[in-house]
């Protein structure tokens, strides 16, 4: 697209160089820029984009929408504008061609199930054949038709996004399920992506650090909701709709100022699809679904009590696209795992071992709770929080972790650029018997105490990191899979003893 058409009608200041160039893509991060790309040199909260106008300029910029003129910048096109990132959506909606237009789009947000309520609705979506191909940009990865990448974010930039949703159009993809966070809503990342499903799976304390109390955080969540409009309706797709968590006590917040419908889910009588009947084992999770005066009874492969109220979302989600519950059952019964999320590590010790992403005191608790309700013999926990994230959340996981376990080794999650053992110490505070935990900062060493305590029929729980691939440090990155660790160690410790 021509520059002079991308910026038709925008509040510009002024345009220094060619304006009959062409624009093959817009980003705002410099890592993303190629030959013939437009960068937006936006201002965060911490660091002004500017300073990487050098950076995508040696990338192949060639036009920068920055609010100084910079005259050393002779050989690229300057749009000069007060505040650049409020274009990015706007420019990327146009030079993609608004692709979640074309797209039945589903946007999940919540403390806790985003992920998992985001693939089980893509399975549904590609079993039932009412929306598949699917496509997925979430906390684990970006699924564009057949191809993957690793994510760099739960919700990227909006230019980023853009480009992802257009090739998936370009891929036949028919819909697409996104993983939208509290700080993507705040900082305008989902900003003109057109929803026709919006998720609630549920509001518990995190994120404190950004948002300053839980009031903030949720406004910043009903966000998404008060997007939704019914006035621009997408040919050939269902009427807008918001899918809530009924059983929450911040339900009420989050719909208001909602414009279109709305369809709560939970265990409450008034919900409109209601689980009950639920069993839990290590095989999965039964319960029957009420819709309308329809019951089903489900099977699910996954592990969880808490894994109801994201899977009724989800079953809220396909409803909308004309599936049956008698279909949407059928197709439950193949769900695959979900990456880090009670992953069980196969070992030949006797010992279950499960890694979760559990990191929030309310998850944590789901995630032990349950554990302890289908294991006969201990449950050891190894768990940690995250440096320059909420500390307000540390003490109360370590009174969960106590409260579940029978032994609780303390250790570092990501500690960033704080100190991991005063990290531990923290968590240590919500702890009252603290004969039952010991901590241990080297994640690696905590792994292999918890096996090696583990005797026959024990369990282990790693939780905090699931699907991550490193571990961050201030001054380094470190290579580190929880699965692949404990699995490697649960090898070693099985070889030392049969050796014996």
């Amino acid at each position: 697209m021509k520059l002079k058409a991308l910026l038709k009608d925008l509040n510009i200041e002024q345009v220094r160089g060619p304006k009959d160039i062409d624009v093959v893509g817009v980003g705002a991060n410099s890592c993303r820029v190629a030959p013939g790309y437009l960068f937006i040199a936006k201002k965060g909260l911490t660091v002004d984009g500017a300073q990487y106008i050098p950076d995508a300029v040696a990338a192949g910029a060639v036009v920068v929408v920055t609010d100084i003129v910079d005259p050393t910048l002779s050989d690229v096109t300057q749009v000069i504008t007060r505040d650049p990132g409020s274009l990015e959506a706007v420019l990327a909606a146009r030079l993609y061609g608004n692709p979640s237009r074309e797209l039945f789009t589903v946007g999940i947000t919540g403390t806790n199930g985003k992920t998992t309520t985001a693939y089980i609705v893509r399975h549904l979506l590609n079993c039932t054949e009412l929306g598949g191909p699917c496509g997925l940009i979430g906390t684990i990865e970006y699924l564009v038709g057949g191809q993957r990448f690793d994510a760099t974010h739960t919700t990227p930039e909006v230019a980023f996004s853009n480009k992802m949703l257009r090739e998936m159009c370009r891929k036949q993809c028919r819909s697409v399920v996104m993983e939208v966070t509290s700080h993507g809503l705040e900082q305008g990342r989902v900003s003109g992506i057109d929803y026709d499903v919006a998720v609630f799976t549920n509001l518990s304390v995190d994120h404190l650090d950004y948002h300053g109390n839980m009031e903030d955080y949720c406004s910043a969540k009903t966000r998404l909701f008060r997007s939704l409009d019914t006035s621009n309706r997408k040919a050939g797709m269902p009427d807008p709709v918001a899918i809530v968590n009924g059983d929450d006590p911040w339900c009420g917040r989050i719909i208001e100022g909602c414009k279109v419908p709305v369809l709560t889910f939970g265990y409450r009588d008034n919900v409109d699809i209601q689980a009950s009947d639920v069993e839990v084992t290590t095989e999965g999770t039964a319960f029957t679904v009420n819709y309308r005066g329809e019951s089903v009874r489900l099977h699910c492969p996954l592990i969880g009590g808490y894994n109801v109220c994201n899977i009724l979302a989800a079953i809220g989600v396909v409803l909308q696209k004309g599936a049956t519950l008698e279909v949407i059952a059928e197709a439950l019964t193949s769900l695959p795992p979900v990456p880090g999320r009670l992953e069980p590590v196969a070992n030949n010790l006797g010992i279950n071992v499960f890694v979760d992403f559990a990191h929030t005191p309310d998850a944590l608790g789901n995630v032990l709770r349950t554990v302890r309700g289908i294991v006969s013999k201990r449950l050891i926990t190894v768990c940690g929080c995250g440096g320059d994230r909420d500390p307000s959340k540390r003490a109360p996981m370590g009174r969960i972790a106590e409260r579940w376990s029978d032994l609780c080794i303390v250790t570092s999650d990501n500690p960033r650029r704080e100190d991991p053992e005063v990290i531990c110490q923290q968590i240590m505070q919500g702890v009252l018997a603290p004969d039952r935990h010991r901590i241990e900062v080297d994640r690696y060493q905590a792994i292999a105490i918890a096996i090696e305590e583990a005797k026959p029929g024990d369990t282990v729980v790693i939780a905090g990191k699931g699907h991550e691939k490193k571990q961050i440090f201030s001054h380094k990155t470190l290579a580190f899979d929880d699965c692949l660790v404990a699995g490697n160690l649960c090898k070693e410790y099985h070889q030392r003893h049969t050796q014996v």
